[in-house]
């Protein structure tokens, strides 16, 4: 298979990556998943995290790269705009984090595309993560595959995927920032 049909999906969290694995796989691409998780706070729920990531790729049959989770250097980045709310300025640099670490790992596995599940949430900007994936991609000689996977009842779709698998889908992105958002309400 070439290059161009190998593709690195960089994966968020369980319940979202269910319907873009699926789709690419329905498409023909030989799909190999990334799941970053240096941004997920506290470290037990990025165990929990990684553990229903797992479980889809095995369910998938696709292979699953975990970069090494370091919290400290995502704070580090990121944490310069605690004040910011979701979706803003910090989001941006996460994402950026989040993709570099993907784009690594698509270098590593050969694959020649890298896409993100992250445009299946209604919550996140695909005009935003299109013009940080395209940057990423194009440093790293790679090509982006622009889709948003919440278009077409996608996200619909991801949450009954979700049902079924019994994932747990969580109630905030997986910041520090964002977990101290929602449990204000």
């Amino acid at each position: 298979m070439g290059k161009n049909k190998r593709v690195l999906l960089h994966c968020c969290c369980a319940p979202d990556s269910t319907v873009p694995l699926t789709r690419l796989l329905e498409e023909g691409y030989q799909v190999v998943c990334a799941f970053y998780g240096s941004n997920i706070h506290p470290e037990e729920e990025y165990r929990w995290r990684l553990e229903d990531m797992k479980k889809v790729a095995s369910e998938k049959g696709v292979r699953l790269l975990v970069p090494s989770y370091q919290p400290a250097k995502w704070l580090q980045h990121c944490g310069k705009l605690p004040e910011e709310k979701e979706g803003g300025a910090r989001c941006g640099a996460c994402f950026s984090l989040q993709l570099l670490a993907a784009a690594r790992c698509a270098m590593e596995e050969n694959c020649g595309l890298l896409c993100t599940t992250l445009t299946i949430s209604p919550h996140k900007d695909p005009l935003l993560l299109r013009r940080i994936g395209e940057a990423v991609a194009g440093k790293k000689s790679l090509i982006w595959l622009d889709r948003i996977w919440r278009k077409n009842g996608g996200f619909a779709e991801s949450v009954r995927e979700g049902h079924r698998m019994g994932l747990r889908r969580q109630t905030y992105c997986g910041c520090v920032f964002s977990r101290k958002e929602d449990e204000a309400g």
